[in-house]
């Protein structure tokens, strides 16, 4: 299976990397905040805190990996415009997003883009010692856990002003519904204390990382095996969509999360119940087909849209679940999801796109309306997905 770490490899190192050093790189300081789907570079976008994050994340990531000095460099500009221009230095935490220029533009406080800074910071620090960058993680931990976590009813809270106050409107981005707490905040919260765990050991992150484990598994985890999405502060769920991606995703960074802490009583239930939640996201896996993304139980509502996320996230949650049980049918499903991604996501000219929308005669195309680089489009999953492979030995 070698062969499969070395196709990922050649992936990542001459594709996704390149790209966005050659073509999102902002000769005006840090990275452009969008390319649309037909390649072309909008540098009067603003640019968001979670593309920076997650470049600082992805080249900070590929330099441990791979000692390219040239991963070092991009991983040094993301980590120095963070710090110099994403950075609130008067009430802490992060600006939401920039004008093109790098001065604030909404300054709100969304506790997953902070998240999003921890889990690159922390991965600059682990690949380079850089110790300001670990330092500033901390501070962002703290702030999270100051403002955002819930000591009645447990939990995070979605977003705030930037000074900290309730905020009306605590929606990441237009598509979700305006509810107090999320699994996906908590997910990503949950990959950010886990990054800091490896880093800096402390029993207060320890305990709030256990917390977030027990959270998934008391309250977003769903008897059926799916992730609940949107819930009120007193955890009552007020959707019953289904994001296959997310249930996918979540299925392995639990285990991550569970490994990282190394309590083996902790790791045994979180891999007996991410199993339950890997064998339900497969409802929306196809052979051929790859993931689909969505899907209402309560209307019957379909998204069949093949994000280029879900699919990076299949292939790896097909990975670590072959790799727990040794069940060859989750290899054969990362394979045949591999191929579906190189016929059908991968974009000639550089990157991925955005997703691949079935044609109606069984087969797909290129989705060239929405970004290929952008405030979501991100190297972060596709780039992972191509190290997780690469640093896991045994697949």
């Amino acid at each position: 299976m070698m062969d499969f770490a070395h196709l990922l490899e050649d992936e990542l190192v001459n594709d996704i990397l390149p790209f966005w050093t050659s073509a999102m790189t902002d000769v005006n300081g840090g990275f452009y905040g969008r390319m649309d789907g037909e390649g072309i570079v909008r540098p009067e976008a603003e640019k968001g805190a979670i593309l920076n994050a997650r470049i600082l994340w992805t080249f900070a990531a590929a330099y441990r990996i791979t000692g390219a000095e040239a991963c070092r460099d991009t991983a040094s500009r993301a980590f120095g415009y963070i710090r110099n221009h994403f950075l609130d230095n008067e009430y802490g935490g992060l600006f939401w997003s920039l004008n093109p220029d790098g001065t604030p533009k909404d300054t709100r406080k969304q506790f997953y883009a902070i998240a999003f800074a921890i889990y690159g910071l922390a991965e600059y620090y682990r690949a380079t010692g850089e110790a300001q960058s670990l330092e500033i993680a901390i501070s962002l931990f703290k702030s999270i856990e100051d403002h955002s976590l819930d000591r009645g009813q447990g939990g995070y809270l979605e977003a705030s002003t930037r000074d900290w106050g309730a905020i009306e409107d605590m929606r990441l981005s237009d598509k979700d519904q305006n509810d107090a707490k999320t699994m996906n905040t908590h997910l990503h919260i949950l990959e950010a204390y886990t990054a800091l765990y490896r880093v800096w050991g402390d029993e207060t992150l320890a305990s709030a990382l256990r917390g977030l484990i027990e959270i998934f598994i008391d309250r977003i985890i769903q008897p059926d095996g799916h992730l609940g999405l949107f819930f009120g502060e007193d955890w009552s769920l007020h959707s019953t969509m289904v994001s296959y991606g997310h249930d996918i995703e979540a299925s392995w960074l639990l285990c991550e999360a569970a490994e990282v802490l190394g309590n083996g009583n902790l790791l045994a239930k979180v891999r007996e119940i991410s199993g339950k939640v890997a064998a339900a996201s497969m409802e929306g896996y196809t052979e051929e087909g790859g993931m689909e993304y969505e899907y209402d139980p309560a209307t019957g509502r379909r998204n069949s849209s093949r994000d280029w996320w879900v699919q990076a996230e299949t292939v790896v949650g097909c990975v670590n679940r072959y790799q727990l049980t040794g069940d060859d049918l989750w290899k054969e499903r990362a394979l045949s999801e591999w191929n579906f991604i190189r016929r059908n996501i991968i974009c000639p000219e550089g990157e991925w796109y955005w997703s691949a929308l079935p044609d109606g005669r069984g087969g797909f195309t290129p989705n060239k309306a929405d970004d290929r680089a952008g405030f979501w489009k991100c190297p972060y999953h596709n780039g992972r997905m191509c190290m997780e492979i690469m640093e896991r030995n045994s697949f």
